[in-house]
Formats: structure tokens, C-alpha cells, sequence
């Protein structure tokens, strides 16, 4: 998919800049070339020497090199790329980029370009949820730049939580998406999947049935359109789709959150099975059994998701797909459902027992829109979520 492909690609200063080699090594694999430029502080992290050697091209570091200069000028590097790709992308970076710095030879770069970029953001957790970061980032996005990344986990730093640079096949799988010539490329896309897990105590939650399947097609089946898929997931027993930004989440609450940070989006399909209900005071231990029968549980209402994105004043996507998962009257509940939370269409499904569908292979779903309902036959899912994702760029014309 990347053979013949040309990438240039950018070093930040930071402890992460290691990736970034294995990087190069997958891209140059899959038949990409890949022409590398270092900031001043990626110099303290890799040497120019071991990039070169795995690039095979020449490292370009100096803003005001004349060599350089008279052999490929920095606004001509900047434009025979078909993608730039910036890994790690610094805060520092990321600043440089929506405020349109340009005081060395990346930054410059970047801001001289017409060709698609891409960053890989990677920092202390702390630096990325900070304000002015995430004002840098909807900059960015708004800009039309895609976004592959940051995970959580441990951080060099002592930390933990989201900032850790993307996995570099992680990273070939957004640039050979961002490359392809589908019709939904510059799209970007958010697919919410899974079920969500909500606490009764330490030890104990409350779930459904979903296995996440549904939702893990759809965002392949988006990702092979071009789309830059978000996938925020709950706790599905489906392998995550490869090629797309994975946003782990465990309650409805969580849920809410990611979905609500990765707008704005052109496109919002909602076909995780979200509870309804949490438990209203989570035990912090584990509740007993006693002689004086069973526990008393209250409930309180989850945020719905659906429902707030579709009716948002501003930033609501272009088109907003829900998912009804229902046992009975399935077009009348389903159409009912559309009317009542303002999506555009909904995909409803029979998940009665007998069907097999929730947890199974297939589906028969029936698209609702203001159009009424369309039938479609009984397929497999991924089939389901080809057909949806060709009717989503249809209807983005």
C-alpha cells in the first residue's frame, strides 16, 4: 500500500524520538521512502548517523544550511512529500504549529507545506491535558492536520496516563489510511463500539451482551473509505481495528467524556451498547451477604450520548448515525428513537435470543431516516458495516 509512497518525516525533541527509528524501518518495509528531519533537540535524543543509515537519505537538521539549500530548498522539501508525518510531536511543536512559528527548520517546514500532515503527539501527561495543549490540538484538527495518538500508560517521566507517542504500527496503519484515494479521505470520523461496564462495587458491574463486533467493521470498513476513524470502545471482547485511534473507556461516564474531547468530527455513528442506568453510590468494598436479605440498589441516569451530540448548537457532526438494539416493534421503537434524540439515521436491530445477532457474526439491521425505513437482508457484520460506510460517503457529497 506504501510502495512508491514518499514521507517526510519529522523528528521532535523528546524521549520518544527512539520510536521513531522502528518507524522508519516499517515504512521503508512496506516499499515508502522516507526523507528525515531533525529539530535541534531530537539531536539529543537519536543521532543523524543512525537515521540516515535506516533512512538511507540524507538527515536534514539546519534551517540555514547552504548546501542544503542550493541542493533542495526547504519550501521544495516541504512539498515532495505525499504525506509529513511528525514524530514525536512535541507541546513545543504543537504550539509552533497553530500559532504558524517558524524559527527553525521544522517548523518552517510545516508551515510552508500544502501537502497532508499528520502528528504523533507524545509528553508528559500532565503537558498534554493542559489547556493550551488542547487548544493547540483543536487548532490543528480544525486546520485539517489528522492525529494519530497519544496512549496512556507509563511514561519515562514516573507518570502515567495519555501521552505516551503512538506505537510506530500504529502509525503506519493512520499514514497508509491518510494515503489511500477512498471517499472519505480528510474525513474525520468517530465510532463509538462495545459495551460499557457500570459498578456496583469493587468486584461487581453491571453489562450487556455487546462483543463490540458491530463497531469494530464499521470503523474498518470507514478506515478503508480514507476516513480518520476515532474508535472509542468499551470493554468488547472483539480485537481492536487496526489503522484507527483507539479510546479506551469502561462506563457510560467515561464514554461521554471521550466523545465529547474527539468533536468536532464530520461524522458520529454511535453503535455502542451504552447503559442506561448506573448504580447511584458505588460501594467502595464489596457488599455482603447478610442475614438481612438482599441489598437495595439505587439507580440514576446515564448522559445520552447520542442524544446531546445530536442536538448540539454548535460543532455537531454532519451526519449523526445512533444504533437501536431492540426485542420487539423494532421499526416502530427505532423510529420513535430517531424522532426523540434528533440523529439522522438509526440502524435497528432485532437482538431478540433466537436472532443470534447480539454477540454473533450477523445482522439484519433497518435503516431509519427521514426517508422511513429500508430492510436490509440478513448478512454478515462486516458486509453491514461495507454497505453503511459506502451510504455515509454517499451522503457527504
Amino acid at each position: 500500500m506504501l510502495s512508491g509512497r514518499r514521507i517526510l518525516l519529522i523528528f521532535g525533541g523528546g524521549i520518544a524520538a527512539f520510536k521513531g527509528l522502528d518507524l522508519i524501518r516499517r515504512l521503508r518495509e512496506r516499499g515508502a521512502s522516507v526523507t528525515p528531519v531533525l529539530t535541534g533537540a531530537a539531536t539529543e535524543f537519536v543521532t543523524p548517523l543512525s537515521v540516515s543509515a535506516l533512512a538511507g537519505e540524507k538527515v536534514y537538521t539546519d534551517l540555514f544550511d547552504l548546501t542544503d539549500e542550493a541542493e533542495m530548498g526547504h519550501i521544495q522539501l516541504s512539498r515532495v512529500a505525499d504525506l509529513v508525518v511528525v514524530a514525536p510531536a512535541t507541546a513545543d511543536l504543537m504550539a509552533k504549529m497553530a500559532t504558524g512559528q517558524a524559527d527553525d527548520l521544522a517548523s518552517t517546514l510545516l508551515l510552508a507545506t500544502d501537502t497532508p500532515v499528520m502528528i504523533a503527539p507524545s509528553m508528559n501527561v500532565r503537558m498534554w491535558e493542559h489547556p493550551a495543549t488542547q487548544r493547540n490540538l483543536a487548532t490543528l484538527r480544525a486546520d485539517g492536520v489528522s492525529v494519530v495518538g497519544p496512549n496512556e500508560g507509563d511514561m519515562a517521566c514516573g507518570e502515567y496516563g495519555p501521552g505516551r507517542m503512538a506505537e510506530p504500527m500504529e502509525i503506519v496503519g493512520a499514514i497508509e489510511t491518510a494515503l489511500q484515494d477512498g471517499p472519505l479521505r480528510g474525513k474525520r470520523v468517530l465510532v463509538t463500539s462495545g459495551p460499557t461496564h457500570e459498578p456496583i462495587d469493587p468486584v461487581r458491574y453491571i453489562a450487556n451482551r455487546s462483543s463490540g463486533a458491530q463497531g469494530t467493521a464499521i470503523a474498518q470498513a470507514l478506515r478503508d473509505l480514507g476516513a480518520e476513524v476515532v474508535f472509542v470502545t468499551g470493554p468488547a471482547t472483539e480485537p481492536w481495528p487496526q489503522g484507527v485511534l483507539v479510546v479506551e473507556v469502561e462506563t457510560a461516564k467515561q464514554m461521554h467524556e471521550a466523545v465529547m474531547s474527539a468533536l468536532p468530527v464530520e461524522v458520529g455513528i454511535f453503535a455502542a451498547a451504552v447503559a442506561d442506568w448506573r448504580v447511584d453510590g458505588v460501594s467502595d468494598s464489596k457488599i455482603k451477604k447478610t442475614k438481612d436479605g438482599l441489598p437495595s440498589l439505587a439507580f440514576t441516569e446515564n448522559p445520552d450520548i447520542l442524544a446531546e451530540v445530536s442536538q448540539l448548537k454548535k460543532g455537531r457532526p454532519q451526519l449523526v448515525v445512533g444504533f437501536a438494539a431492540e426485542t420487539d416493534d423494532v421499526i416502530a421503537h427505532a423510529t420513535a428513537k430517531r424522532k426523540r434524540k434528533g440523529c439522522d439515521w438509526i440502524m435497528a436491530n432485532d437482538v431478540s435470543p433466537e436472532t443470534g445477532i447480539m454477540g454473533g457474526s450477523e445482522n439484519a439491521v433497518v435503516l431509519i431516516s427521514d426517508q422511513g425505513a429500508e430492510e436490509w437482508p440478513r448478512m454478515g457484520k462486516l458486509d453491514v458495516a461495507k454497505r453503511l460506510a459506502s451510504r455515509v460517503a454517499e451522503a457527504l457529497k
